[in-house]
């Protein structure tokens, strides 16, 4: 996909509100660092009863409600009807920004939330931050440094087999194979600051809610490292 392709092209971060669990403070909260919004069809809702502008509806727009909808411009209505994809996936590939903070992809249906997290690993060269009730998830980029307060609980989720190496970490994870259906990394703890190297773009990061701005702005910095198009997506017009 070119950048003319693009339903919303942005050089700052963007916001995305999709229709599961969310409040007006986790929306604020996510604007504060993404003043764009573009809302996942029933994310809608939460725009419009917040008096947010959408820069654009992007969904199959079964979960939108017609009082809803009626109040968002039709040029800004982007109707994708192919069902092969979630809505989040509609909206992710159809968006152009150096950040995505989504709100609203955690919590409600499970099977939601679980398709989300799918998204995350298809797209891994976009880089995103879901934010949940507590925490943060996203996709471990090849390096980070966390800025972990002792105690902190920092998760490492497996989304296929892949390998890292950390410093900082109560339990090290060098040399470990993880897998699903094998070794995860599940309420591992910081020591302090946390660095991670991760050979693969597979595993979820799982963090303390608190975490999101200063992760943010790690991961808008021009020289980080991030993870190219996945070779089986090289073939899809979405990318």
């Amino acid at each position: 996909m070119t950048t003319l392709d693009y339903i919303v092209d942005a050089a700052e971060p963007i916001t995305l509100i999709g229709g599961g669990e969310a409040s007006l403070d986790d929306l604020n909260e996510a604007r504060a660092l993404a003043p764009t919004c573009v809302a996942a069809d029933g994310g809608a809702a939460l725009a419009v009863d917040a008096g947010v502008p959408l820069a654009a509806l992007i969904g199959d727009l079964d979960s939108t409600p017609d009082e809803v909808l009626h109040q968002i411009p039709r040029d800004r209505r982007h109707l994708i009807t192919e069902q092969d994809s979630t809505d989040f996936e509609k909206a992710l590939s159809r968006v152009h920004a150096p950040l995505v903070l989504g709100v609203g992809f955690t919590g409600a249906r499970l099977d939601h939330q679980l398709a989300a997290f799918n998204t995350l690993a298809a797209f891994a060269h976009r880089p995103c931050i879901l934010l949940g009730p507590l925490e943060i998830i996203l996709l471990a980029p090849p390096h980070i440094t966390l800025p972990t307060a002792p105690g902190d609980i920092v998760s490492l989720m497996p989304l296929a087999p892949v390998r890292g190496t950390s410093r900082g970490l109560r339990w090290p994870i060098d040399g470990l194979p993880f897998a699903p259906g094998g070794q995860i990394g599940t309420s591992n703890q910081a020591l302090g600051p946390v660095e991670l190297t991760i050979e693969g773009p597979d595993m979820l990061l799982i963090l303390p809610r608190r975490l999101m701005a200063p992760l943010a702005a790690q991961l808008l910095q021009p020289d980080r490292a991030q993870w190219p198009v996945r070779a089986e997506r090289r073939k899809d017009q979405r990318l």
